[in-house]
């Protein structure tokens, strides 16, 4: 810019016009009075010019618990030549702003006379970064902390614990008991309805000091601080249980869901946060174990069990890396005299054979493959042994015989379950008709609804269904006219009392006739005596197995009695 020979009396006002333009709010302070503001300050903070004019700039607009940055800053110019910081300022109604400020010395013909401070208004920048910060530890449909947060809160727990040892901390892990069957009936709308309802629930319950988070599902955990004995943390718990137990509102319907809750108090083995929730985890499965609705606390037993499934675990895995696992035969036989029992077919059970070449039943690691979820896998290999074993049985009386399987509760409700049926009956060739799943009681009974829908998937793939250990829960009879049942196996402990002439025989025998009154076979487990079968027979039951009967039987026993049918 070519200015005019009297430049130096347009130099200034060039240059206020110059700071004037700017977007940053810029004020010259000297001798810690304010010389100069632009038009960006007046529009940040409030203030004309007139009114900053020889004020103090610290005391006017810096937030006394600020006061201190103003010495830092100067001692900052003084030793740097510039300061930048990112602090708060207030405006002139008192309002709180996030602001960056840079400030540097003023020179006035070559001489320090003063500041040059700019500051620009990063309030929106810190609210975005804040809600970014919020999301990502917390989650989104509830807004509880998430694991993350939970974890980061529990490692200061637990540090102050350490510096102040009178003061303990503990955890709940909490599941919902019903919560699969609501959202299997009702929607995943109700189902994270509910979520968000146990949310609410679960911060109305706590004290100021305590943290609830979701983990992920339907699992929530609470830290629970500044307590001196197990008995204040069981005064959180209980005051929780009470809270989820009211019913819920849900698609105008009035819901109870209830919840399981382990709790764990911080010990000398809680080396690591993960380890606290770890036990409290297993606790919360021992509570729901006991039918749900209440707390467990970790104990020393409770450890013993732990380190027990642990075992039992580290087993699992190993007999199923190295495929330790085989599958036996339990024959299956028309009651009659000895000498005329005709084979109807086998129940495929699981065994394990050990280091030593003994062979045992796999029912004691069944409930750890359910936990671990191990069981999926597993049952999906067995029903393909079974069906390439169907297979190669052709011609009579071999052809005519049927193959039992038994499903897990997992695996009966597992999302693959249908889709790798079909895909091993395409692959193998096999008449489904051969095929009789045999499905627990206990499962049927826990979600009659969902468990329904998934037995007509099972029935549209032509196999035959069977209810396993029927009578050992008292299921409700309805349930047994509703669902697509062919077979009814009775439970071993109702077969022991066929020849008592006790009441449990009296229901043995009322059992047996509901089943032929439904079109339905009946097939009595664990026949152990003569006089059992005899009795079985007396009331009209036409199937049985047992050890009386025949043992179980490896492959090459169950070919040969396969080829005899007898």
């Amino acid at each position: 810019m070519n200015l005019p020979e009297n430049s130096s009396a347009v130099q200034p006002k060039l240059m206020e016009d110059l700071l004037a333009s700017l977007p940053e709010a810029v004020v010259a302070v000297q001798d810690g009075r304010v010389l100069f503001s632009n038009a960006a300050f007046t529009r940040m903070f409030g203030y004309t010019a007139e009114e900053v004019s020889d004020a103090s700039l610290c005391e006017l607009i810096v937030p006394e618990a600020r006061r201190s940055e103003c010495a830092q800053i100067d001692k900052a110019i003084a030793q740097a030549g510039f300061a930048s910081i990112e602090t708060v300022r207030k405006n002139k109604a008192g309002e709180t702003l996030e602001v960056a400020l840079e400030a540097r010395p003023l020179f006035v013909e070559g001489a320090q006379t003063g500041q040059i401070f700019t500051f620009r208004d990063i309030s929106e920048r810190k609210r975005h970064e804040a809600k970014l910060q919020h999301d990502a530890l917390h989650d989104a449909l509830t807004g509880l902390p998430n694991r993350a947060l939970f974890l980061d809160r529990l490692s200061q727990a637990f540090s102050h614990r350490a510096r102040h040892r009178s003061q303990n901390c503990g955890v709940l892990f909490l599941d919902l008991d019903r919560f699969k069957e609501i959202n299997d009936t009702l929607g995943h709308g109700a189902g994270d309805e509910l979520l968000r309802l146990v949310a609410e629930r679960l911060r109305s319950a706590l004290r100021p000091q305590d943290t609830a988070a979701r983990l992920g599902g339907d699992e929530f955990a609470i830290l629970v601080e500044s307590i001196l004995s197990i008995a204040d943390i069981q005064i959180v718990a209980s005051r929780v249980l009470e809270k989820l137990d009211q019913p819920y509102e849900l698609c105008g319907r009035s819901i109870r869901a209830g919840a399981s809750i382990g709790v764990a108090m911080a010990g000398p083995d809680h080396t690591a946060p993960e380890l606290l929730i770890r036990d409290a985890d297993f606790a919360m499965y021992r509570a729901k174990q006991d039918g749900g609705g209440r707390f467990e606390i970790f104990d020393k037993q409770l450890e013993m069990h732990v380190a027990s499934q642990q075992e039992r675990e580290r087993e699992l895995r190993e007999v199923l890396d190295k495929r330790l696992f085989e599958i036996w035969y339990q024959p299956i036989f028309r009651l009659a005299a000895e000498s005329s029992r005709k084979l109807e077919g086998f129940e495929a059970l699981l065994y394990w054979r050990r280091a030593d070449g003994s062979v045992t039943s796999f029912a004691e690691l069944m409930p750890v493959a359910e936990e671990t979820g191990l069981s999926i896998s597993l049952g999906r290999e067995t029903i393909e042994a079974v069906c390439k074993q169907l297979r190669t049985w052709t011609g009579a009386p071999q052809s005519e015989l049927t193959l039992a399987v038994n499903l897990t509760q997992q695996q009966f409700y597992h999302a693959d379950l249908i889709p790798q049926l079909k895909r091993t009956l395409a692959a193998t060739g096999v008449d489904p008709a051969r095929l009789l799943f045999e499905i627990g009681e206990a499962t049927l009974s826990e979600n009659p609804v969902a468990a329904l829908g998934v037995l007509e998937r099972l029935l549209n793939c032509n196999v035959r269904l069977a209810v396993d250990d029927f009578g050992s829960g008292l299921a409700p009879l309805n349930h047994l006219v509703r669902m697509p049942i062919d077979v009814l196996k009775l439970a071993p402990e109702l077969t022991q009392a066929a020849a008592a002439g006790d009441r449990q025989s009296a229901v043995l025998e009322s059992l047996i006739h509901l089943g032929s009154a439904l079109g339905v076979q009946v097939i009595a487990q664990g026949i152990e005596s003569t006089a059992q079968v005899e009795a079985l027979m007396r009331m009209g039951c036409e199937f049985g197995e047992g050890s009386l009967l025949s043992p179980p039987l490896d492959l090459a026993a169950a070919r040969k009695l396969a080829g005899q049918g007898l």
